[in-house]
């Protein structure tokens, strides 16, 4: 039996019997011993052997293992005690930095248009009718028109809400629809630059109320109907001492007479621009399904009627031909069909709108002295931008091509007839293009073209397209945006009598604003139908302040009267502050462009569809 010892070095030594040792064998044990001491040690183990008993502590150099390396403790510590230095070191350095006051830039001044934006939305809030929200924003009013449809003992059905058109409280839905088309038309295109300007869900509340109330103005959840509600309140001029909502000068809250209701069984105008409006609008509320549908519904209903029972709304001498006269309906056709189309992606309203017996009638083909003029009456030229800006994006082709190809010649004509270098329209030496040939209330018509002007060329630009031609000359986009600027900078107050046309923007304002809620103090009294005429005569400033009122404008020699009796001067409407706020919204902040998808959002993609998979084989 063998015992293991330890070799003082390390190694194992096995140990024999000592009666079986021999001489020999300590001798070469005793060689090997000798062998091993002559051996070279290491610095450690030097220590261990030359160290003396008190200062083996001394001597001894330490390591610290740190599992795959030995490290000199001394380093260690070194390097452990330089990193906590420098993270103290930065860590005081960024409390340092902290603490120092900081001087951020300040974001850049809101421009002239963002804050007259904000001002001609007030506008809308003033004109409610109905029961008002309680943050509309305007002292001064309060709930009116509670009664309206069911003080009509002939129509007897509720008729609340709305706005009113202009300084009386007359609903006219004609130009009232047009007004939420065109607000629907500038958030599909500019809703990123709404809401930066913090206004998208005020301007979609809007909306919302419009196009509420005109699908109160027919039976919207039918899908065939056979009459509409074109008007609420009377305007009678002839003179009479009927009470109504001409010859009364009351504020709307105190109406105490009946209003009655003016109802259309043939009126393709007014129901295709209620159409546009309403798809308009359920693009703008797509994200909400069922309430988008609901307006489709609506407009698909009320549409169908305009093509059935044809005839003009305002025609046999109807009140309303004596203040919003509509000359035809084919335009309305084109316009409604083409907004029905990118409500509803169906292409049989594609094909209506680019029919060309319906262009030939709407006078696509031909000038003529208005031709251009974009407004309430003349949906022409609004809807060949709106069909260019489809041929633009989606160009869907054939059997469309030809006659989209034609609209957008038509548009570019148009926007040739507004530049000042063509004399199709005259310009005041303060050079406000003259849309309307120098008769009264010019201001509406030219907010419309600066829109226009503006959605167009942002088109161009977003199909990178620098410019386009008028006849042999090339002019870019930039021209237009110039002119859209000079135009609305002109209602701003640059113009020879440094008046602005937008109530409580700028200094120098008109006081004297020809509307009936603004001109009468809300004082606990209520004025009579002609008791109010005090407040309609006198020639001191309104007590309220409308704010965002576009008024009707100056003459054809940039002339203008502060006068509340002289409406052709003072007098501000639904659609004239559409078009400002949309016009207002497109020269807006710093960026460019138009949102090119939203207005498609229900269009299906332009391709053929694929062939039906070929039958199951059979043996």
């Amino acid at each position: 039996m063998s015992m293991y010892g330890r070799d003082p070095w390390g190694g194992p030594l096995e140990i024999s019997h000592a009666d079986s040792a021999t001489d020999d064998d300590r001798s070469r044990n005793l060689d090997l011993d000798r062998a091993a001491l002559s051996r070279t040690l290491d610095e450690t183990q030097q220590s261990w052997l030359l160290a003396g008993p008190g200062d083996q502590g001394n001597k001894k150099k330490k390591y610290v293992d740190l599992g795959c390396l030995m490290v000199s403790r001394k380093l260690f510590l070194w390097v452990v005690i330089s990193v906590v230095a420098a993270a103290a070191l930065s860590g005081f350095i960024t409390l340092i930095v902290k603490t120092i006051p900081r001087h951020h830039r300040p974001p850049p001044p809101p421009d002239n248009y963002t804050l007259a934006l904000h001002k001609a939305l007030m506008f809308f809030n003033a004109q409610k009718s109905g029961r008002l929200p309680r943050h509309n924003n305007v002292s001064w009013r309060g709930n009116s028109g509670m009664k309206d449809g069911f003080s009509d003992p002939s129509y007897g059905r509720s008729l609340v809400g709305g706005f009113y058109d202009a300084g009386d409280a007359i609903k006219f839905n004609f130009p009232q629809s047009f007004a939420m088309t065109l607000l629907s038309w500038s958030v599909i295109e500019y809703s990123a630059k709404y809401e930066a300007a913090g206004e998208l869900g005020h301007v979609k509340e809007l909306i919302k109320w419009g196009a509420d109330y005109l699908l109160k103005t027919f039976n919207s959840s039918a899908d065939t109907i056979d009459r509409i509600a074109a008007q609420v309140g009377t305007g009678s001029t002839s003179g009479g001492t009927t009470a109504n909502d001409h010859y009364c000068w009351m504020r709307p809250e105190d109406i105490d007479y009946p209003r009655q209701v003016s109802v259309c069984h043939g009126c393709s105008d007014l129901a295709a621009e209620m159409a546009a409006a309403l798809a308009a609008a359920s693009i703008v509320f797509k994200d909400n399904k069922s309430y988008s549908q609901k307006l489709v519904h609506g407009a698909t209903a009320v549409f169908k009627f305009s093509r059935d029972q044809r005839g003009r709304y305002s025609a046999g001498g109807s009140d309303a031909s004596s203040f919003y006269n509509s000359t035809s309906y084919w335009d309305e056709f084109v316009w409604g069909g083409a907004w029905m189309y990118l409500a509803t992606g169906n292409s049989s309203y594609l094909h209506l709108a680019t029919h060309p017996v319906l262009a030939k009638h709407a006078g696509a083909f031909w000038g003529g002295p208005d031709y251009g003029v974009f407004s309430w009456d003349n949906k022409l030229a609004g809807a060949q931008v709106l069909l260019s800006r489809l041929r633009l994006f989606l160009s869907p082709g054939y059997p469309y091509e030809e006659m989209l190809s034609t609209f957008h010649n038509q548009t570019s004509i148009i926007m040739c007839s507004y530049l000042p270098i063509f004399t199709s329209f005259n310009r005041t030496k303060g050079g406000l293009i003259q849309l309307n040939h120098g008769r009264p209330q010019p201001l509406q018509y030219v907010v419309n073209a600066a829109f226009l002007a503006s959605l167009y060329s942002d088109y161009l630009d977003a199909a990178d397209t620098p410019g386009w031609y008028c006849g042999p000359n090339f002019y870019s986009t930039d021209v237009l945006r110039d002119f859209a600027r000079t135009q609305i900078d002109y209602v701003l107050g640059k113009n020879p009598r440094k008046m602005s046309y937008v109530v409580g923007f700028g200094n120098h304002f008109p006081k004297h604003v020809h509307h009936r809620g603004a001109s009468i103090p809300k004082n606990g009294v209520k004025y009579s139908c002609k008791g109010g005429w005090k407040w309609r005569d006198t020639k001191k400033p309104n007590p309220n302040t409308i704010v965002g009122a576009m008024v009707a404008g100056p003459d054809r020699h940039d002339g203008f009267r502060d006068v509340r009796t002289n409406y052709n001067y003072t007098e501000p409407t639904l659609a004239g502050n559409a078009g400002l706020v949309a016009a207002l919204v497109a020269l807006s902040g710093e960026g460019r462009g138009v949102d090119k998808n939203t207005m498609f959002s229900a269009v299906p993609p332009m391709f053929p569809s694929p062939p039906p998979p070929p039958a199951p084989w059979k043996p």
